[in-house]
């Protein structure tokens, strides 16, 4: 499973789980070693994070864009 599939496969099973994301704001490393159910390199971990926090903010991005829309 490659960095991308990685990413994909963790934002689902975190957006799904309010604990898991309480979690991963507080700590996304143990966070999404947990979901991925095993200790990755540090080069690697980092950007699988820094992929779900771009992804995660990129889905609340287009909530807000989609309700705003609504009110026009």
């Amino acid at each position: 499973m490659g960095i991308v599939d990685q990413v994909k496969d963790t934002v689902e099973k975190i957006t799904k789980d309010e604990n898991l994301m309480k979690e991963f704001k507080n700590d996304p490393i143990k966070a999404v070693e947990k979901v991925l159910g095993k200790d990755l390199p540090d080069d690697t971990i980092e950007k699988v994070v820094d992929g779900v926090k771009a992804k995660i903010s990129m889905e609340k991005a287009g909530d807000m864009l989609g309700s705003l829309k609504k009110l026009f």
